[in-house]
């Protein structure tokens, strides 16, 4: 079936490049799984709907649209409901494309294309309830979503765009969602002396601070790094500039990574922050700063 599943991802695919959908239609527990799959293909990035066959009948169909491709569940091939769209589709001008158990079926002899989800037996001990044919529909349907989003060059941030909410949400937001910027960055010059970085770390209370000139990067400072110099200098170090003791290369991170990669940069470069620039690099404008706090509710586990 190598080669058929090859030619559907494709005809979907270029289906929602040419801005059609995927409509997945099935009745009864076929449906269910059509709903399941439809919201597979959404979640990845391809438009879908489920449309139900008998509904359909009675102005439903107005959810499709000239050049889609209807998705068709049924694992004997003869669901009636669904037999009843055929003589419809061409006037819609809708490709067919079925997941049955019989591939000499009524339902697959009218596809484009047909995908066998066949089974040797139910798990069902009477083989009365749909339980492997189901399954193998549902994991079936999911590898075509799977792979169209790939040929459409779907990107995590993208699935980010989509699952704002919850842990999913959390563990795919952008490091420019989660950073301190504005009026909560901290900010001090070269020449700003120690009492006035002290104020400005304590004030914005990320343990650290940038040093910037005309919104460029020249370094950072750190409570780590204060805490040494007092250990070197003593009192003498109130008298110093940050340009004398700042961290002169900083570590830095472009805005759209995910925040869970930016956790595991800190964590490999042990260090509680990473300053954001435009396009990542340390010449490039400063936007803001993301802290580690800022990243342990993407992974709580990692606390």
């Amino acid at each position: 079936m190598g080669a058929t599943f090859a030619h559907v991802v494709t005809l979907l695919a270029e289906t929602v490049q040419r801005g059609g959908r995927v409509i997945v239609t099935g009745m009864g527990k076929s449906g269910l799984i059509a709903r399941k799959i439809a919201a597979t293909f959404v979640s990845l990035g391809t438009p879908a709907a489920f449309l139900h066959p008998a509904e359909a009948l009675h102005g439903d169909l107005g959810v499709c649209a000239q050049g889609d491709v209807l998705l068709a569940l049924s694992y004997s091939g003869e669901t009636e409901e669904l037999l009843r769209l055929l003589p419809i589709l061409p006037r819609l001008e809708l490709k067919l494309v079925s997941l049955t158990g019989s591939v000499d079926s009524t339902l697959a002899r009218a596809s484009v294309q047909t995908l066998d989800v066949g089974v040797e037996r139910e798990a069902c001990a009477h083989q009365l309830a749909p339980t492997a044919s189901t399954t193998s529909m549902l994991a079936l349907g999911d590898a075509l979503a799977i792979e169209v989003s790939q040929q459409l060059a779907f990107q995590p941030q993208q699935f980010a765009e989509l699952h704002p909410g919850g842990t999913l949400g959390r563990r795919l937001a952008t490091v420019r969602q989660l950073m301190h910027s504005g009026e909560a960055l901290p900010l001090v010059t070269p020449q700003t002396e120690m009492p006035a970085i002290i104020h400005e770390m304590s004030a914005k209370r990320l343990g650290m601070t940038t040093v910037q000139e005309q919104g460029r990067l020249r370094g950072v400072l750190s409570d780590g790094d204060l805490r040494r110099l007092l250990e070197r200098n003593g009192p003498t170090a109130f008298h110093k500039r940050a340009e004398e003791v700042m961290n002169r290369s900083p570590r830095t991170i472009a805005p759209e990574m995910l925040a869970a990669d930016a956790l595991t940069l800190l964590e490999e470069y042990k260090i509680t922050a990473l300053v954001v620039t435009e396009d990542g690099s340390a010449e490039a404008p400063v936007l803001g700063v993301v802290h580690l706090h800022d990243l342990w509710e993407v992974a709580p586990g990692r606390k």
